[in-house]
């Protein structure tokens, strides 16, 4: 029995855990080890850094928190590095893709890690397709400005009803669904091109964020910083359950960790630093748009571009416009890595069929999971109006931020002997935090995003009890005369 359970790592059934020295000391799992600490961190830097200074910035100083919208982006990054600190001990100990998923499976077990995992490839998804959508009406309204005019049945999707398509007729979001599997094509091409592309593209971005704060700095009036809190501390903390969403992203690149040339050592610094830049970079952009313009005056929209066109810098505006349509593309590159990593994770583990895992034999990469993400999110991205996409994200990547930090307090007193290249400060208060902050945010989501988690729940727990429960690596094992079962190779 004790032999049976350290095989296990504990627990039996749908409670047994994959053990954390075999993880650890797995071989190959035949990803490409390419990425370095900067390229990384360009990874996590290009999932955060999107449309919270592009768009919710404004929507949030202009409605909710007024110039206190740095205050909601700071709360927000407190509790988001509660979390960012447990995925940072997980990622330098268990330095294998799957993220949250990996984590929940070797500590809290089978159960937990398959619901995550499985949440996961829904939320990461929907994420892609949402900021797809998103580019594609701020680069229909940049066509139109520069006197373009494309198909109005190309422009959104049905229900959308854009300007001259009689009601009811066929629609589809074509740019959208196009930017969808330009993604996946490019993460096919290897990860090593596709992390040099993400980084240029990261440090493009980077780069009009810090013009819009240098440029904007002169522009600044003392006078629109009051009052501060003109809708009281309740609309600062309400505002940073809006921006909430906005902070994380690291967690999507933790998914990469097999794909880290040292993963132990660089994983846990990335995932610190991305966090730490972005949250700089939002809290002086927030000070500079709330300076530049009375917090009523700011556009919910298109806050900096309508700033800088009011100062009479138009030009800027349009650079700024065209630097954020550039820049939130890193995010989807960001979730679509995250969902194929995930994906791949649980196929090697068995939880879904083995044929998903197969990788190229020279660009090392997931492809068939990579086309079918793309497709997939194409899909989403091209028939569904961006309110009804966004109903799909959230949920799972919040309770993905409990399990991981519930399980590195367990984990830290289950095994406090294994070595770790970084640990959680203040166990458990910090890792408390994130839980109680996430159960919080949860609580203000919609009616129809519970529906929708509870449809795909059930939809999991079923394949899990008919298929994935009796397929897993572990039960194999556990089957009486049976040995260790042999993985398929990644490359054939």
């Amino acid at each position: 029995m004790e032999g049976a359970r350290n095989m296990l790592g504990g627990g039996s059934g749908v409670l047994r855990r994959k053990p954390v020295d075999d993880i650890v000391s797995e071989t190959d799992g035949g990803l490409s080890r390419s990425l370095g600490l900067w390229q990384l961190t360009a990874i996590g830097v290009g999932g955060i850094i999107g449309a919270g200074i592009f768009a919710l910035a404004g929507a949030v100083a202009n409605g909710t928190a007024g110039p206190a919208v740095l205050i909601s982006f700071l709360i927000a990054g407190i509790a988001s590095a509660a979390a960012a600190f447990s995925y940072a001990e997980f990622a330098g100990l268990i330095p294998r893709a799957g993220s949250a998923y990996t984590y929940g499976y070797a500590v809290l077990g089978e159960l937990v890690g398959w619901c995550i995992g499985w949440d996961l490839l829904l939320e990461y998804t929907a994420i892609v397709s949402v900021v797809a959508i998103g580019i594609s009406g701020y680069f229909g309204f940049l066509l139109t400005h520069l006197g373009i005019h494309l198909p109005a049945w190309m422009l959104g999707a049905p229900g959308t009803e854009p300007t001259g398509v009689p009601h009811g007729s066929y629609q589809v979001d074509l740019f959208a669904a196009l930017l969808c599997l330009l993604i996946a094509f490019l993460l096919n091409r290897g990860i090593r091109t596709a992390a040099r592309v993400e980084t240029l593209v990261v440090a493009l971005k980077v780069a009009v964020v810090l013009v819009v704060i240098l440029v904007g700095f002169f522009y600044i009036k003392t006078a629109n910083y009051t009052p501060f809190f003109p809708f009281g501390l309740g609309g600062a903390v309400t505002g940073a359950a809006t921006v909430f969403f906005a902070v994380f992203g690291y967690d999507a690149m933790s998914t990469a960790a097999e794909e880290s040339k040292d993963a132990q050592r660089h994983m846990p610094k990335a995932i610190v630093y991305s966090l730490a830049i972005s949250m700089v970079l939002y809290v002086l952009a927030c000070l500079v748009l709330t300076g530049m313009q009375p917090y009523r005056d700011i556009n919910p929209k298109s806050g900096f571009s309508s700033a800088f066109a009011a100062v009479g810098l138009s030009g800027l505006a349009s650079v700024i416009a065209v630097g954020a349509i550039v820049g939130i593309l890193t995010v989807m590159f960001t979730f679509m890595l995250g969902v194929t990593r995930v994906w791949f994770s649980m196929s090697r583990d068995g939880l879904l069929p083995q044929w998903f895992a197969k990788t190229h034999p020279v660009r090392k990469v997931p492809t068939r999971i990579t086309w079918i993400a793309g497709v997939v999110s194409a899909l989403i991205a091209g028939f569904l109006p961006i309110g009804a996409a966004a109903e799909l994200t959230n949920i799972g990547i919040l309770l993905a931020f409990v399990v991981v930090c519930v399980a590195v307090v367990v984990l830290r007193y289950r095994r406090p002997d294994l070595p770790r290249t970084f640990r959680t400060p203040g166990l458990p208060f910090v890792p408390a935090i994130g839980v109680l902050f996430s159960l919080w945010l949860i609580t203000f989501l919609k009616p129809e995003t519970w529906l929708r988690f509870a449809v795909w729940f059930v939809i999991g727990l079923l394949i899990y009890f008919t298929y994935s429960r009796r397929r897993s690596l572990l039960a194999m094992r556990t089957r009486p005369g049976a040995g260790a079962p042999t993985e398929t190779r990644r490359g054939d």
